[in-house]
């Protein structure tokens, strides 16, 4: 029982003294150090079963008594360190997760030590003024209007989640907001079939359901398709519908295309709909069109349709994905900054966080999105920003694209693989052996069981780690550079990792039909 002495003198189980916390900081900093500098020579991955990791851990309860911090520290960094998928290793080339600068994981740290709650800006002073500051650099960046509104989240999916409740209560009206969505005719959203999945959860979590959504076909070169549009808008029209929201991709998952933003800026401004553009990883590339040598790594339709990005009512991007950012960190933009307190203010007894000087009135995080208390996430992208400047980013980016065009020369050079797409810096290709002849039904069945086996093949062996998409029912090799360590060799050493595990598996694989 606590007695007057023990709680004037309390000696906290998760306290440390500034010497204990420096000699578990500093220890742990040369691990991750270390770690970093020898990351190129680790595997990529080691394709471990979920039981073995698990084993590690164990089944124990929580332990009743604790342990030092610096030991538990170095153990959790050894289990981290020899068990994971490292996207920060330059073969790293799968999902759309960047490498992270390590800058960021300073900033993580220092926001963790102050620990300030964005939520408020009575709370938080510096770290609103700071994230504000943030998203202004950020709009500016991609070439948004700097006076919009903003508020970094965990990522696209609630990014793109922000911009569809407020693009629903700016076209629905405030009413929606208490009375929800009633019997009557169906709200209803357009996108692509190459759009995010972000979008059927949105679907599906505020109200709509998913057959509110209008899938669209895309082109040959997998962009959303405006005739297809423009006939649908026009049929749901003539049987009642309520049509409020376009969403158009710049850098699809599977492929990075851009779809047509400017045409679709044009068409959603004509017929009166909310235009969103989910740029969760292409948004970024925008910072190219400021350089007309660095813009060359973009097509010209590339070009054209980023920058239309400006004419979006809303722009989700991901600093996490193309600026390099650690994980989390996501990115809503909207023109019209109020139509984002209009969608999610309230104002209970409870929060008394509002001057009663309307000229100098703060900006209270809370009520541009969907979190109340909210944490620290600007800073690592503040940092990051500025220690490689508008330039530096530019660089990065343009590399990138670079190297993965690098890939697609590789790939339509050798005669055991076939290049397919090429867009930002996503390039698809397959492995198919020289003996093969694609077309026949037969074949392209058994080069998509190849393939496939070749992604877990090469996932597991961690030599690589590339995912996978799939374009006109073929299974292809994806490969993303989002990654400021992968250099020119990690790429040139691709294809023949890739050729030399498919000739393994084609050997394994073959069925006699096709021998």
């Amino acid at each position: 029982m606590n007695d007057d002495k023990h709680l004037r003198n309390r000696e906290a189980a998760v306290e440390l003294s500034p010497t204990a916390f420096r000699a578990a900081g500093h220890a742990l900093v040369d691990q991750i150090a270390d770690f970093l500098a020898g990351l190129p020579e680790r595997p990529v991955a080691l394709g471990e079963k979920p039981e073995t990791v698990r084993q590690l851990l164990g089944q124990r309860s929580l332990p009743e008594e604790g342990k030092g911090a610096e030991q538990l520290l170095a153990e959790a960094a050894n289990l981290l360190f020899n068990h994971s998928t490292f996207n920060g290793h330059p073969r790293f080339l799968g999902y759309i997760t960047s490498s992270a600068t390590p800058i960021g994981a300073l900033g993580d740290l220092l926001a963790a030590a102050v620990n300030p709650n964005v939520g408020a800006w009575s709370l938080a002073p510096m770290a609103t003024e700071l994230e504000l500051q943030t998203i202004r650099w950020i709009a500016d960046l991609v070439g948004y209007s700097a006076d919009c509104g903003g508020v970094l989240v965990s990522g696209g999916n609630v990014a793109n989640f922000t911009a569809f409740l407020v693009a629903r209560t700016a076209k629905a009206g405030s009413a929606i907001r208490r009375d929800g969505l009633r019997a009557g005719p169906q709200w209803l959203v357009y996108a692509s079939e190459e759009t995010h999945t972000w979008i059927q959860k949105a679907a599906d979590l505020f109200g709509l359901g998913t057959e509110a959504i209008r899938w669209l076909p895309t082109d040959s070169q997998q962009r959303l398709d405006l005739e297809a549009l423009q006939q649908q808008l026009a049929a749901d029209r003539a049987a009642g519908g309520r049509p409020f929201l376009v969403v158009g991709t710049a850098g699809t998952v599977s492929t990075g295309a851009v779809d047509p933003l400017a045409e679709l800026a044009d068409f959603c401004q004509a017929h009166e709909l909310w235009f969103h553009v989910d740029g969760a990883y292409g948004a970024p590339a925008a910072v190219l069109l400021g350089d007309a040598d660095r813009q060359a790594v973009l097509t010209a339709d590339e070009r054209v349709q980023l920058q239309a990005l400006r004419r979006a009512d809303s722009l989700a991007l991901d600093p996490h994905k193309w600026l390099y950012a650690p994980l989390e960190a996501g990115c809503t933009l909207v023109r019209d900054p109020e139509a984002m307190t209009a969608a999610f203010s309230y104002h209970p007894a409870y929060y008394r966080f509002e001057e009663e000087d309307p000229t100098n009135a703060p900006v209270n995080l809370h009520e541009y999105g969907l979190q109340n208390s909210r944490g620290f996430r600007a800073l690592k992208v503040w940092l990051g920003l500025r220690q490689a400047g508008r330039s530096g980013l530019a660089r990065l980016i343009e590399e990138d694209i670079s190297l993965a065009a690098a890939l697609h020369r590789l790939a339509d050079d050798h005669p055991a693989l076939q290049a397919a797409t090429h867009h930002l810096s996503i390039t698809t290709f397959r492995y198919v052996p020289v003996d093969l002849q694609p077309e026949s039904e037969g074949v392209e069945s058994y080069l998509n069981e190849l393939n496939a086996a070749l992604v877990d093949d090469l996932q597991d062996g961690g030599r690589a780690f590339i995912s996978n998409a799939v374009i006109d029912g073929r299974f292809l090799l994806r490969a993303c550079v989002v990654n400021f360590r992968t250099t020119l060799a990690d790429i040139e050493a691709l294809p023949e990792i890739m050729v030399e595990r498919g000739r393994a598996l084609d050997v394994e694989m073959r069925p006699q039909t096709l021998e």
